[in-house]
């Protein structure tokens, strides 16, 4: 598997985050893309929840 480097310069918000967190950057970087990967994953469950609102799983046909 290829490395992949990522460059990073915090600002001061950003050291506040880290500093207040406790963990490492790297540690903390990847929490942060797990929680926004949840979000993206809420937001398409909503969407599609609002959008198939009116579905009746008892209209459907027995599986077996």
């Amino acid at each position: 598997m290829a490395v992949d480097h990522i460059g990073f310069r915090p600002d001061a918000t950003d050291r506040r985050i880290l500093a207040e967190d406790g963990n490492s950057p790297t540690k903390t970087i990847r929490y942060a893309l797990r929680l926004l990967d949840h979000q993206k994953w809420l937001e398409q469950f909503y969407q599609e929840a609002q959008t198939q609102k009116d579905w009746d799983p008892n209209t459907e046909a027995e599986a077996w």
